[in-house]
């Protein structure tokens, strides 16, 4: 199940002296990261380590730490709490005494995953857009159906012989929902995809 933040979350720890301020933030798009990472990033802190995951799209920055030690272990703790259509920014204030690479690897990693644990998620539904038409009789229970899984009727046309309506189908029940369209319509109609 792919989970998201239902608001921003602060976590803070420190690593020998180093001190980790993570902060976990909901976005839709990459403009709103590009946003946040402007509102977020302390530029009194000696980095300001970040990584994003919207869909398949993602980036992250090691922010002046070596390659390879602070994004993309941020960007792993995302992916391995099955989270999505989020930021996590972690501003690092060095204490003096130097964690080598794979101390970073496992800082940054560690405080991003211990920070997923403790934000407040909810599971994410993923939908698809659909098309399709039916008689003004059947329309009825078609609509009780969608209601009942959590779908979005985005637009109904209601012509002389029935309807046509724009919907986003819950990737569950897409199935499901396709079988009772058919049955419902005798097999005269199907879910059309808009995409």
């Amino acid at each position: 199940m792919i989970v998201t933040l239902t608001s921003p979350f602060q976590y803070q720890e420190e690593i020998k002296k180093s001190r980790f301020i993570v902060n976990a933030l909901p976005i839709s798009s990459e403009e709103q990261a590009r946003h946040q990472l402007q509102f977020y990033c302390d530029k009194t802190a000696n980095h300001n380590c970040w990584a994003w995951k919207i869909g398949d799209q993602y980036r992250y920055s090691d922010d002046g730490e070596p390659a390879g030690t602070a994004g993309r272990p941020i960007l792993s703790a995302i992916e391995n709490n099955n989270s999505d259509h989020l930021l996590v920014i972690i501003t690092r204030f060095f204490g003096g005494i130097k964690l080598g690479a794979s101390g970073l690897v496992r800082a940054y990693g560690g405080s991003a995953a211990r920070c997923l644990q403790q934000a407040p998620l909810t599971p994410m539904i993923i939908r698809k857009a659909y098309l399709f038409r039916c008689y003004y009789n059947e329309w009825s229970i078609f609509e009780h159906l969608l209601s009942e899984s959590d779908s979005i009727i985005d637009n109904i046309d209601f012509h002389a012989d029935g309807i046509t309506a724009s919907i986003q189908l819950p990737l569950e029940h897409i199935a499901r929902l396709q079988t009772c369209l058919s049955d419902l319509t005798k097999g005269r109609e199907s879910l059309i995809p808009l995409c």
